[in-house]
């Protein structure tokens, strides 16, 4: 039988915020705008337009509901996140979400610009908004969502974590992951997959998963030895009076992205034959409900949901796309929850033994302002912080400009740690990786330790000094694009292009491999790259085992200790074609 999408009555068109509070908080911010700025606009904005009631408000359907949260980065408190300008798509991905940013998201969606969820859902009006509404996500308000759904929902509800949440924050390097595994087992995740949790080494991520209540899953490794599964692939439960199968599906590509030698003993994969075999086993065992809790990427689980029947619901994650409507794949439902702990998505399923009815979804944005933090968890984040205070708070510098990573192209943090990179490492280009995690600086405040951190928390951040040819420059970068722009998601590793200091250059990701990139040239004076000429080279993050300098975080508040205050333009030196 086809789904059918029962329609949510008294809620907005988009299940976020209605119209009638968008206006709201429009005629509140004219108001303040007549009596001379903004104040306390976020409180105000919060108190009149939102509430955590409006928030959270659901007409719960059917007999099973999933809660799903993905890339949180272990972030957390609350923060400003500014999502992608720019989200390219290739081939058969072009211009379908999530590669459409901005007013073409707005109009997609229908989505009032200037509203709560234009502010939560895209980049247009950024720091205006951000000031407006405040920050986002916060573990205490997310505690307080799950325990909402639970109160309502709690035999019918599974919990379920996307993985990449024990790395990202000074304290989260600091425990090698502890502080997250506490955190999240308060929360009491059902099931969870991983990416970046593997980058603490084989050893740490062993014993951690053996101390967890809940199952890690990860069909799609295998042991090297003995070529057979080295996690469980699939969990089963009981909930609504059907059978539940989660089937994990880690990052495919974890020891080419990220260093080989932390993790010797394991292979990664797509695996779709594997993941077509358990599958077919879950049904076999009588699920009534399939659920696949993905680490993949939005384009590769799109072309796994047309090409792996059986699989009902896919909670997708790596690439931190943030849609308000699920995508539908044939009989597959395509759910992007987003990252840094911005959203929190809840499924309504009415599922029984022949298989989905019905579902309804709402992709819950974490205003802080608006949703009340649980008293037990904001204990629990004290108890992770307070070792680390002093350092937590120490002020390294002062930004007058907007600091943002995620999108394609550079970033401005980014370009603050490349040109970190150029002073320190004396080179006369910087090379810095195109994370996709790393929480946002409005303009005109403090750079903390811990922001740096925010963006630079990884166990290889050695800033290496070394010497590339331009051939080689260009093989990075065309090499770095195949990865981002191949055509075929299956080649596709997420993340987006290096950032690049000191270098010019213009790309056409509809190019072929090895023609994507052209017009190299050395900056400031714009002098072309030779292919044979030596260029000195700093950058960061190499997967090479035994790699020396020092951390990228010390790079930075060394650079930042010299200059004081910076004010970085976004990069206009790498162009897009067309």
């Amino acid at each position: 039988m086809p789904y059918r999408i029962v329609p949510k009555p008294r809620i907005g068109h988009h299940n976020v915020i209605s119209r009638r509070e968008f206006l709201q908080a429009a005629a509140a911010s004219a108001a303040l705008s007549t009596i001379g700025g903004a104040g306390n606009w976020s409180q105000l904005a919060a108190a009149q337009a939102l509430t955590q009631s409006q928030l959270l408000d659901f007409d719960a359907l059917g007999n099973v509901t999933l809660i799903h949260l993905t890339d949180m980065h272990a972030q957390l408190m609350p923060i400003y996140f500014r999502e992608p300008s720019l989200n390219i798509g290739v081939g058969k991905a072009a211009g379908r979400p999530p590669h459409v940013t901005g007013a073409e998201f707005l109009k997609l969606y229908q989505i009032a610009a200037g509203s709560p969820q234009a502010y939560a859902l895209c980049s247009e009006d950024f720091t205006a908004l951000a000031r407006a509404y405040g920050k986002m996500g916060g573990i205490d308000r997310i505690a307080t969502i799950v325990n909402s759904i639970r109160g309502e929902r709690d035999t019918n509800t599974l919990l379920l974590d996307g993985g990449d949440t024990w790395q990202g924050s000074y304290t989260s390097h600091k425990t090698s992951g502890g502080d997250m595994v506490e955190i999240m087992n308060a929360l009491a995740p059902d099931a969870m997959t991983g990416h970046w949790e593997f980058t603490y080494g084989a050893e740490r991520v062993k014993k951690t998963i053996s101390e967890l209540p809940y199952p890690f899953l990860g069909g799609n490794i295998f042991d090297d030895e003995w070529q057979e599964p080295a996690f469980p692939s699939t969990a089963f439960f009981e909930k609504g009076g059907v059978k539940i199968a989660v089937i994990g599906q880690a990052y495919p590509y974890t020891p080419i992205s990220n260093p080989r030698w932390m993790i010797p003993e394991w292979s990664f994969g797509i695996r779709e034959a594997e993941l077509q075999k358990n599958v077919n086993a879950a049904r076999a065992n009588g699920a009534a409900l399939v659920v696949l809790l993905s680490h993949n990427g939005f384009d590769i689980d799109h072309k796994l949901a047309s090409r792996v029947s059986g699989i009902d619901v896919i909670l997708s994650g790596h690439t931190h796309d943030a849609l308000p409507q699920p995508v539908k794949i044939g009989k597959t439902l395509l759910i992007a929850s987003g990252s840094n702990g911005k959203f929190v998505s809840r499924l309504d399923l009415d599922v029984d033994s022949s298989g989905v009815k019905a579902f309804r979804y709402r992709l819950i944005p974490v205003f802080s302002d608006v949703i009340a933090a649980d008293a037990g968890m904001v204990a629990l984040v004290a108890k992770q912080r307070a070792p680390f205070a002093r350092d937590l708070a120490h002020v390294a510098g002062h930004t007058e400009s907007l600091l943002y990573r995620r999108g394609n192209l550079n970033g401005t943090f980014d370009d603050l740690i490349c040109q970190a990179l150029l002073e320190q490492r004396d080179a006369q280009i910087a090379l810095s990786p195109g994370f996709r995690w790393g929480p946002s600086l409005l303009p005109d405040t403090p750079i903390t330790r811990e922001a740096i951190f925010n963006m630079t928390a990884i166990t290889y951040p050695q800033a290496y000094r070394t010497d590339m040819t331009g051939a080689r420059l260009k093989e990075i970068l065309e090499d770095v694009a195949d990865n981002l722009f191949n055509s075929d998601p299956y080649y596709q590793q997420g993340g987006d292009m290096v950032r690049v200091g000191g270098l010019g250059y213009r790309i056409d990701p509809s190019a072929p491999m090895g023609r994507r990139i052209s017009a190299m040239t050395l900056l400031p004076n714009d002098t072309p790259i030779e292919a044979s000429r030596t260029y000195s080279v700093a950058g960061w993050a190499s997967v090479n085992e035994g790699t020396e300098g020092p951390p990228i975080w010390d790079v930075v508040e060394d650079h930042l200790a010299n200059h004081k205050s910076v004010t970085i333009a976004p990069n206009d030196a790498v162009k897009l074609a067309g």
